[in-house]
């Protein structure tokens, strides 16, 4: 009896996935529940699990295709093969080896590793070995760096780098071959890192494409039947906002549908313009530009004279993400911004006092940081609108308070989440923060570290800014601006002191967060920090 394995339902105002990497090949034997291949959506990543045991019959949806809610991913043949014995977690990681071309041994696929929640592609650091070197086993070959983390695509198989099929700097998605190793090979001891091949990736094979497909045809390429699927909302969106005419982009998915990754590839390749129509008598005026959109910021560019007092540096993955939230922020959100200002003359002498005696006890620095989180976490229980975030046409109020730290590294911003913070005590916070800055400034951030958050803090101070407006973090509904210590002259009863004071900044989305409700955040904030003594009795 034949069973079908389907794309499960993916979340409200979700309806499309992304193939990520099957772990069973056609013809293996699989267990009732054990995962077969994971979907990646732009939220989360959803594992899909055999509805039956028996033996994997057709891959109906390719790595790197994109799904819709109900399509037909594979089927398994039940019963056939069922008590065949399980591959082990670290057999069932490794590609299945191929018979090599030579009198040599077997061939391995070297694929790249899934990236984690909402992370499609990556692209592809400095190879580690040339073709012909001797590798060892979970050997480094190679680094993938994503806009959250750097992954290591490790050997796996010894033997010799047989191929390098995907170049340095080339663009790449999860589950996608980029070179081969030949098992149990000999090969010649390395000497230097491998620089980036020219011959291993062809120069017309687009390296934007979230796995590998074929380059853009110019012409029109009919799809089986004369007819293909129709185009989800997504891609049609890519296609008209880059003036693509969709007859002309070859698809890759099943049934000769167009996937995001064929529309990028076209972009790259430049083949799927749409024609402009012939010109009218009189003749019509040009059309503008289209607007900037997340979509397009990057997209190629008229060809820039050069100029020999410039210097041009590819944007890192991590700047392109950062560079699209931002822009998404903007289009998105109802951003509006208040202030308040904080005397921090109790905090200053609380942590003067304390600071040896806390560090000592518990190895991690006082700082002002641990201060904000805690006085954070109790206006967020008391105004939960500023905690929530919009989510369709529903409201998601969150009774969970993971506040995400700003954290500066030469890479650009990253914000890693200290999870249940009101939770957490000084200590926890304060070590947390340094431990998130150490790991940041290294790359060495998981992903799962830099994901759930639902309020923001960012402390612009340590950089001597004075006063900002901080960006929201989407899909959070607010982000809190911490800014320098200055000391200015303050009214205080009837005289005139000499305090330190900051001033706080609250960005939100007034699509959630009414200004009663930003302004009340706010001066609870500034009671908490002008008075510790309410975070410690919570009042």
């Amino acid at each position: 009896m034949t069973v079908e394995v389907n794309v499960p339902t993916l979340g409200e105002s979700v309806t499309e996935a992304t193939v990520g990497k099957w772990t069973k090949g056609p013809g293996d034997a699989v267990a009732v529940d054990e995962p077969l291949v994971e979907l990646e959506t732009d939220k989360v990543t959803i594992e899909v699990n055999a509805p039956a045991a028996g033996t994997l019959g057709n891959i109906a949806a390719a790595e790197g295709a994109t799904v819709e809610v109900g399509a037909l991913l594979a089927t398994i043949e039940e019963g056939a093969g069922a008590a065949a014995a399980k591959p082990t977690a670290k057999e069932e990681a490794k590609p299945a080896a191929a018979p090599a071309a030579s009198g040599g041994g077997s061939m391995v696929d070297i694929v790249t590793p899934t990236m984690g929640e909402s992370v499609s592609t990556g692209t592809l650091g400095a190879w580690a070995k040339n073709v012909g070197d001797a590798v060892a086993a979970d050997e480094l070959l190679v680094e993938v760096e994503t806009d959250k983390v750097t992954i290591e695509v490790n050997a796996p198989a010894a033997g010799k780098l047989a191929a390098i099929d995907m170049a340095a700097g080339a663009e790449v998605g999860p589950g996608v071959k980029i070179g081969s190793i030949e098992a149990g090979a000999e090969g010649a001891a390395s000497a230097t890192p491998a620089e980036a091949p020219k011959a291993a990736a062809p120069a017309a094979a687009p390296a934007a494409a979230p796995a590998p497909a074929a380059a853009p045809a110019a012409s029109p390429a009919p799809a089986a039947g004369g007819a293909r699927p129709p185009l989800s909302p997504a891609v049609r969106k890519m296609v008209d906002d880059n003036e693509l005419d969709a007859d002309r982009i070859t698809g890759t998915g099943p049934q000769g549908r167009i996937t995001k990754g064929d529309v990028q590839a076209a972009i790259q390749a430049g083949t799927a313009k749409r024609q402009a129509a012939p010109a009218a008598a009189p003749a019509a005026k040009a059309a503008p530009a289209p607007a900037l959109t997340t979509e397009n910021m990057f997209a190629p560019r008229p060809e820039r004279p050069p100029n020999d007092r410039e210097e041009r540096v590819k944007l890192s993955k991590l700047r392109q993400v950062i560079a699209r939230r931002l822009k998404e922020a903007q289009n998105t959100a109802a951003m509006l911004t208040t202030w308040n200002e904080v005397d921090m003359g109790n905090v200053m002498a609380l942590r003067n006092e304390y600071k040896e005696v806390f560090e000592k006890k518990h190895g991690a620095r006082m700082g002002f940081m641990s201060f904000f989180v805690r006085a954070a976490c109790i206006a967020l229980k008391e105004w939960p609108a500023v905690n929530a975030e919009i989510y369709g046409d529903e409201i998601i109020y969150k009774n969970y308070y993971n506040v995400g730290v700003a954290v500066g590294t030469p890479q650009g911003l990253v914000v890693p989440v200290l999870k249940d913070a009101d939770n957490m005590g000084f200590a926890d916070i304060e070590g947390g923060i340094a431990d998130f800055g150490r790991r940041a400034r290294d790359g060495k951030l998981g992903m799962d570290e830099m994901t759930g958050g639902t309020f923001t803090i960012s402390n612009g101070g340590v950089f001597g800014s004075l006063n900002s407006m901080p960006i929201l973090n989407v899909p959070q509904s607010a982000i809190l601006g911490m800014h320098s210590i200055q000391k200015r002259p303050m009214v205080v009863g009837d005289e005139i002191e000499i305090r330190p004071m900051m001033h706080l900044a609250l960005s939100y989305d007034h699509r959630i967060v009414d200004g009663r409700e930003a302004v009340s955040f706010l001066v609870r904030i500034k009671q908490c920090i002008e008075d510790p003594q309410r975070i410690l009795l919570n009042v």
